[in-house]
């Protein structure tokens, strides 16, 4: 019952970081549709973490593809916190745009964290079960 109350909990924090992300894009007085490329960071975010997962075989100790991948899903995420403020700086969006997508972004990569850590860190979970 603990799962579903973690899931629960994950997929509301990702809905109401998606509203900060379509309401920095939808507001009236912003209107542009920019921002929304942040979506494929979010894509492409857990994917170098879920092949490090999968390709290393002990858990315990730190190798080198688990440390490239944890490189390669900071560089993203960096990358999705860039992308709104360089849209800003060249006003293709307002600032206040920029702070909504920018929360918008801080609350999903938490929540994309706290699935890594209520789901990925159990031996007992296997993908199987969805």
């Amino acid at each position: 019952m603990a799962g579903i109350k973690a899931l629960v909990g994950l997929s509301f924090s990702g809905a109401i970081g998606l509203t900060f992300l379509l309401l920095g894009c939808g507001l009236e007085q912003y209107g542009v549709y920019w921002p929304l490329f942040v979506l494929i960071f979010y894509v492409l975010s857990p994917i170098p973490t879920f092949i490090a997962r999968r390709v290393s075989d002990d858990d315990s100790t730190s190798n080198a593809c688990r440390e490239l991948a944890y490189f390669l899903t900071t560089g993203i995420v960096v990358s999705a916190f860039g992308l709104p403020i360089v849209l800003a700086r060249t006003t293709t969006i307002q600032w206040g745009a920029c702070g909504l997508v920018m929360t918008g972004n801080a609350i999903i990569f938490l929540t994309i964290l706290g699935f890594f850590i209520v789901f990925g860190g159990s031996d007992d979970f296997s993908w199987e079960q969805w």
